[in-house]
């Protein structure tokens, strides 16, 4: 996580920099770097978040990997460790540890449509690959952001959506499953958006964060528009404990989220995807 930094099971004590309410129910948190040090990481890849005396949370980085400076980490409350972590303020310290784990397949992308489609809290681990395609733009084709949220309150990173959008370089679309009378966008599920894209199917590329459910849907219809299987990337969350593939919570059929995913391709696990007991 930091350059020459501990073992990898030993938290790294930060102090949270800054605060920002992203929604009613989510936050960022920024950690600054410290003197001589860097926090490097590929997109896609998690940190753990220790909580002294509370517990551990693996949480993806949703800031940009070219900004080495400052590390980002988007959190929603929905448990103890996470409600804890909502009550801390500027200066309060946490224990952090990783990178860990496998990241958006960028690289693989280069010269091909990118398709992004995020739901909810998903948008923030396929925030940095989101920067790391506009800022290299040149070497991407066609750059597609497709977001869902339940309703328009819930939209992560409103201001930077708009940012995105008005660049002109990239398609945007936001849609949400219940609209106020303000709404003005789309209303509906996510992958529904997916049927109205321009898309070079034999060129595409997609990554997928989101419910499983919504990802489910994503990828039959992405199929409809004949993207091939080995071109769709998901990021899967499970109880990951460890981050190093020791402790086995995260075992995905053959796999370990921790270790081989979160980021995994959709031929290697679709046979996993849609049974519900894993």
């Amino acid at each position: 996580m930091i350059a020459d930094g501990p073992d990898p099971l030993v938290p790294t004590p930060l102090a949270i920099a800054q605060v920002s309410r992203e929604t009613h129910d989510t936050v960022t948190l920024r950690f600054d770097a410290p003197p001589g040090a860097a926090f490097h990481f590929r997109p896609g890849q998690f940190n753990m978040l220790y909580v002294f005396g509370v517990g551990e949370v693996a949480i993806s980085m949703s800031g940009d990997p070219a900004r080495p400076d400052r590390l980002l980490h988007t959190i929603r409350a929905v448990g103890t460790v996470t409600h804890t972590i909502h009550s801390l303020k500027r200066g309060s310290s946490l224990g952090v540890r990783g990178p860990f784990g496998s990241g958006w397949p960028l690289e693989e992308a280069r010269d091909r449509d990118v398709l992004i489609v995020a739901g909810g809290l998903g948008l923030a681990p396929l925030r940095p690959a989101i920067y790391h395609l506009l800022h290299n733009r040149k070497d991407y084709r066609r750059v597609a952001i497709l977001y869902g949220a339940r309703t328009p309150e819930d939209i992560l990173f409103a201001k930077e959506l708009a940012r995105w959008r008005g660049r002109f370089d990239a398609v945007v679309e936001v849609t949400v499953d219940r609209a106020s009378q303000s709404w003005r966008g789309a209303v509906g599920v996510v992958p529904a958006l997916i049927e109205k894209l321009t898309l070079d199917s034999e060129r595409a590329v997609a990554f997928l964060c989101g419910p499983e459910v919504m990802m489910r849907f994503a990828v039959r219809d992405l199929e409809r528009r004949a993207v091939a299987h080995d071109r769709i990337y998901l990021s899967l969350e499970r109880s990951m404990r460890c981050g190093v593939g020791f402790c086995g919570h995260c075992q995905y059929g053959p796999s370990f989220i921790c270790k081989d995913g979160p980021v995994l391709r959709y031929d290697r696990i679709a046979n996993l995807l849609h049974r519900r007991e894993i």
